[in-house]
């Protein structure tokens, strides 16, 4: 007998079950497509890349000096991104490079690949990439001949890693994109900078330098990410400080103070993460280390430790596969599966007259301080050098100075309880700055002026106190000097019309009128506003002074606070990003023509025209009206020409491999905390293989009879890579790693080893590994 009851129940369950199934592929496919599907405001994602580039033969960026060639490896450098998404799909993507500046090409190139893998996802328009300007990363990466002269042309190599790591890093951030929430905080860091140029600040109108405490900005603004599922995620920061505490004399590829910090900080959250205590600070009064409590019970018994050494002396060279020190990579090798890394990154702001040389600059000659207006000794500027807080040793005034950032993000990460809400939103134009009609209003009048074809100054060839120049120029020169200026007119005279635009700046070099073989200076330039909820970063592709930089935030602030929906934002400058066009004062510090004013390429209105322009972004943004998207910058890519000299041949002495000690730590030697272990290898040049996500360095660990475990790599401040030739046109080259040991490191048997990768006569790349002899660290 059928009961029709129990049919309708079947039917229901089974309409029921359709529902719920039906639901749940729904959500996957919001989660799929960027869609919100739980409480949360956004989804966030966040995502790092190694891009470190060519660790020899190409000249550092930053400091334009010639000689200053890489020949290994201080930290790695990476690319770290962050994706917000609000409820309605809407996303803005940033991303901080341990890299001098952003570079129109790259992102130009950047933007074409993601458009490929995400059609109209990613643009121009919301992605931005912004430079912590460190001076210690390889250069030749840029599109414009002054910015290339110095590195021979145009390097490949370093343009690809570049364009290669930041892709994937927004790739890993856009894969990695889960509900979650934002904080905010700031607070200020008094200890990581001063002022540079004072003279120059002191020049504008005692009543403006009034409304400020410093004549830096010493206010560091911190947003924390936090899964909804797996708590804090990552943090990014914004605080001005130059990228100077390593030296023009450094050959080291570095992150500078905030790559260290950078490092610091994902390894503080690391151990943090892994005892389960995100949020109380620093333990210890310590830096953290990456690995700890390897094993229990490690012996005592020093005797022990050192038969267990004599029983591993240094290896013959091994053959190794390409992805060898992949493999070994400590970061790598720890990740915990199914959970996003912790990402965290330690942006640059309005920083171009701010030094992290925080004790001041002073004549190495006689110890005094510099010439106030010039930063001259005896007239000369070759002597006056700014000097960190480890000086004379700059290794330690990069930890320092990193580690003050890092300190203070900690405590702003710890204490962060405002929560950002509200819409994500983006506007970004192109302007040509070199003839941009700027209206100023004064007094109740207005009047219209113009911007002008880049030109660089005299003052520009002194330096600065991070870097001095050389010859007879110097700072606040406003006059020029006949020798020179003939010099000058064998590149090109520039025009009275220039002149007058340009004045009271003695142009050195007219750059924006230099056109062969290409293009010498940009002058179409990215203007951009991010942003998400009640937090907005106004992306600006120079170096703005501190008094510039407030002009334009407070001018920002003031636009948006018109509308209701715009109260309370928090508003930083991103400096270097998207491309680079040098400097930007104000007017009055552009009178003075201390190395930022002559820098300053679009002539005294430059100021006036980034805040015309970016008051009409504001506008838009309120109002929801779209830009005009203004002028494309050219792509020169196809342009570019190399004088850098390929790898030809690597070659070792007779009988002797690539990978072998040549000059190995002592046998039954014993190290405490803080010595240095050193091991030298015969190796080849790493331009072969860059070793991506990899490293060319190695200390392990002895963890019982053959297992050795991976403890710090060349993505480590205490590891130090060093590679050279015993001259210039020699095949053969040696890697010599240095190890000083840090005050936490567990006792018990480490020993050194060596990745790289040599070319044969005929192209090929083989690849090899080699280590040194144990030792013991008691």
């Amino acid at each position: 007998m059928e009961f029709p009851f129990l049919h309708h129940l079947s039917l229901w369950r089974t309409c029921r079950n359709i529902q719920i199934w039906t639901i749940f592929l729904l959500m996957l496919l919001l989660l799929k497509s960027g869609g919100v599907y739980s409480d949360s405001d956004y989804l966030i994602g966040l995502g790092s890349y190694d891009i470190t580039g060519p660790a020899a033969d190409v000249n550092m960026m930053g400091y334009a000096n010639t000689q200053q060639i890489a020949s290994g490896i201080h930290f790695r450098l990476r690319a770290r991104a962050f994706i917000v998404a609000d409820e309605d799909g809407k996303r803005v993507v940033f991303v901080n490079l341990d890299a001098c500046m952003a570079s129109q090409i790259v992102t130009i190139k950047v933007i074409e690949r993601l458009k490929a893998r995400y059609g109209d996802l990613y643009t121009e328009e919301n992605v931005a990439i912004s430079g912590i300007h460190t001076h210690a990363g390889p250069g030749g990466y840029l599109q414009y001949i002054v910015y290339i002269v110095t590195s021979l042309g145009f390097v490949r190599q370093s343009f690809d890693v570049l364009v290669d790591g930041i892709e994937k890093s927004i790739v890993q951030a856009h894969e990695n994109l889960r509900p979650g929430s934002i904080l905010v905080n700031k607070g200020e860091l008094l200890d990581a900078s001063i002022n540079r140029s004072p003279s120059a600040y002191l020049n504008n109108p005692a009543a403006e330098r009034k409304k400020y405490k410093y004549d830096v900005d010493k206010e560091m603004t911190l947003l924390k990410f936090v899964d909804d599922d797996f708590g804090p995620v990552g943090s990014f920061n914004w605080f001005a400080t130059h990228g100077t505490s390593m030296s023009r004399t450094n050959s080291l590829i570095s992150g500078d103070n905030k790559g260290a910090a950078a490092r610091f900080m994902e390894d503080w959250f690391e151990k943090e993460n892994s005892e389960r205590n995100y949020s109380v600070g620093l333990k210890n009064d310590r830096l953290p280390r990456r690995v700890s409590n390897i094993i229990p019970g490690l012996l005592d018994n020093h005797h022990e430790l050192l038969e267990i050494s004599a029983n591993f002396q240094s290896l013959p060279s091994r053959s190794a596969t390409k992805n060898s020190s992949v493999a070994r990579r400590v970061r790598s090798a720890r990740r915990q599966a199914g959970k996003p890394e912790f990402v965290s990154a330690f942006c640059q702001s309005n920083c171009g007259d701010v030094t992290p040389n925080v004790l001041g600059a002073f004549c190495i000659d006689t110890g005094l301080p510099c010439d106030f207006n010039h930063s001259t000794c005896g007239g000369k500027n070759e002597l006056c050098y700014g000097q960190g807080p480890g000086y004379p040793d700059e290794f330690e005034s990069t930890r320092i100075i990193g580690e003050r950032q890092f300190r203070k993000a900690v405590e702003l990460f710890s204490e962060a309880k405002d929560e950002i809400e509200g819409d994500v939103d983006y506007r970004h134009a192109y302007i040509d700055l070199s003839t941009l009609e700027v209206t100023i209003h004064k007094r109740g009048a207005s009047k219209v002026v113009r911007t002008c074809p880049a030109a660089m100054g005299f003052a520009f060839a002194a330096g600065t106190t991070d870097g001095p120049g050389a010859f007879d120029f110097k700072q606040g020169d406003d006059k020029g000097n006949p020798f020179w200026k003939m010099v000058r007119d064998l590149l090109k005279t520039p025009s009275k019309e220039q002149i007058d635009c340009q004045h009271p700046k003695p142009i050195l070099l007219d750059t924006g009128e230099m056109k062969k073989p290409y293009d010498w200076a940009p002058s179409i330039l990215p203007i951009q506003i991010l942003r998400i909820g009640q937090f907005v970063i106004l992306c600006v592709p120079g170096e703005f002074s501190t008094m510039a930089g407030r002009r334009l935030r407070d001018t920002v602030k003031m636009v948006l606070s018109n509308d209701k929906h715009f109260k309370n934002m928090h508003v930083v400058i991103a400096g270097l990003t998207n491309t680079y066009s040098q400097y930007v004062t104000t007017y009055e510090e552009y009178q003075v023509q201390r190395y930022e004013g002559a820098s300053t390429l679009y002539g005294p209105n430059t100021l006036s025209a980034y805040i015309q322009e970016f008051k009409k972004l504001a506008k838009a943004l309120i109002s929801g009206e779209p830009v005009e998207p203004g002028p494309q910058p050219p792509d020169l890519l196809d342009k570019q020409i190399s004088f850098l000299p390929p790898v030809v041949v690597d070659g070792t002495p007779h009988g002797v491999d690539f990978g072998d000690v040549c000059s190995d730590v002592p046998q039954n030697s014993t190290f405490k905390c803080g010595d240095m272990v050193t091991a030298s290898f015969w190796s080849a040049c790493p331009r072969n293989d860059l070793m991506t996500e990899g490293t060319f360095a190695l200390v392990e660990f002895h963890k019982g009879e053959d297992n050795w475990v991976p403890v710090y790599d060349d993505d480590d401040f205490c590891l130090r890579f060093k590679w050279s030739r015993p001259s210039k046109l020699s095949s053969r080259s040696k890697a010599t790693i240095e190890w000083r040991i840090p005050n936490d490191v567990n006792p018990g048997v480490y020993r050194i080893r060596h990745f790289g990768a040599a070319k044969s006569l005929f192209g090929s790349i083989h690849h090899f590994t080699g280590s040194s002899s144990a030792f013991v660290v008691a």
